[in-house]
């Protein structure tokens, strides 16, 4: 999992697909994000604000009553125990670094579940800056608390009307807002996806996480390496970055998607949001509505490398109903005393399921990212519980 190629491509998907104006920003984003991570200076004011202010490195946990229950070997990347909650955070201060470093004033963000609009306010107010965080009125209702969080950090909230009202159109609504403000503000996207360099940036920002795992894996496991390194996908962003610190091993890897949303495992070839990867669509070509009761995965594609690891074969991806996803949410709740983020239950219904099916063998090493916490879900789990 390297640089994608001169024409940010990850094999077929990729590019920069998006108006003249905004081919001219991300050109001078490519440029000044190489500059910067090839600056020791630069690398290690993102690690010091990683550690003192996110609080990495986060712990890898032993999910010890899990593991008998199920026969296997379950540890967790604690992504939920950022600052702010999830594993945003660490693309967020990265992206703010260089805006910073670009001379901008302003981060625009999209955000569905609400942890990037919330990762995005926090680094605004940490470094000076201006946020404005588009997100959809759908999105609205069901995070109720990540907006009040995002507002009382200082960043304005404007809430989307068209279409779906979820991430698909927030996304459109910042890339559009983007396009009149390239001048001061940086568009901070979400996830693995956008237009190059975004796909490639967002995944070193967060191969943190599988650099982390990589290094207490070695020292925790015999083998030195999982068998299995699971991650819930939408954009994609913990998948990718977690993935990366593994590229080189025999881990296999299981991208988990929403059932209603599963752009990898159901999608085909198509171009949004400034890029070419799988998306969901109809016989004419159309975006079709994705679903989710993870908010975070309600998006109708996937990260162009994504869809380029799965036509290797280096990736699978399978899907979780949102039924699935909360009975995992609830068990780890009940065996771990952990409640995830239901983007992350989703990774781990998967593990569930497959150590139940015989997808995992008995006794296999499965390292899973527990990309957020379940805070944000609780008004969600209340109403079905």
């Amino acid at each position: 999992m390297g640089e994608p190629t001169a024409r940010g491509r990850f094999g077929e998907y990729g590019g920069r697909y998006a108006p003249e104006s905004l081919v001219e920003a991300c050109r001078e984003v490519d440029e000044a994000f190489r500059e910067a991570w090839a600056d020791p200076g630069f690398r290690g004011e993102l690690a010091e604000l990683l550690a003192l202010h996110a609080g990495r490195p986060t712990p890898l946990t032993p999910a010890r009553r899990l593991s008998r229950e199920l026969g296997v070997r379950l540890y967790l990347k604690r992504e939920d125990l950022t600052h702010t909650g999830s594993h945003k955070i660490n693309n967020v201060l990265g992206q703010a670094l260089l805006a910073t470093r670009m001379g901008r004033r302003r981060l625009i963000a999209e955000t569905g579940a609400g942890q990037h609009g919330v990762a995005t306010a926090t680094a605004a107010a940490l470094l000076g800056l201006e946020a404005t965080v588009f997100m959809g009125e759908r999105d609205i209702e069901r995070q109720e608390l990540n907006v009040f969080r995002m507002r009382m950090l200082g960043a304005e909230v404007i809430p989307v009307t068209t279409g779906s009202r979820t991430l698909k159109d927030a996304t459109s609504q910042a890339m559009r807002h983007w396009v009149g403000a390239t001048g001061d503000s940086h568009y901070c996207i979400g996830s693995v996806v956008g237009p190059d360099p975004y796909p490639w940036m967002v995944r070193e920002f967060q191969r943190v996480i599988g650099e982390e795992a990589r290094a207490q894996c070695a020292a925790e496991l015999a083998a030195g390496v999982p068998g299995y390194v699971v991650a819930c996908v939408g954009g994609g962003s913990n998948a990718a970055g977690t993935f990366a610190g593994f590229a080189d091993t025999t881990a296999r890897f299981v991208g988990v998607e929403a059932d209603g949303g599963a752009g990898a495992a159901r999608g085909s070839l198509g171009v949004l949001h400034g890029c070419r990867s799988l998306f969901l669509q109809d016989g004419d070509g159309q975006i079709v509505e994705a679903h989710s009761i993870a908010a975070g995965l309600d998006y109708p594609g996937v990260g162009p490398e994504h869809a380029h690891l799965r036509d290797l074969g280096r990736a699978r991806y399978d899907t979780v109903t949102d039924d699935e996803a909360v009975g995992a949410a609830v068990r780890l709740a009940r065996t771990e005393g952990i409640v995830p983020a239901l983007e992350s239950a989703h990774a781990l219904a998967w593990v569930i399921r497959a150590a139940g099916d015989g997808g995992l063998p008995a006794g296999a090493t499965v390292l899973m990212t527990l990309s957020g916490r379940g805070d944000k879900d609780i008004s969600t789990l209340k109403e079905l519980l």
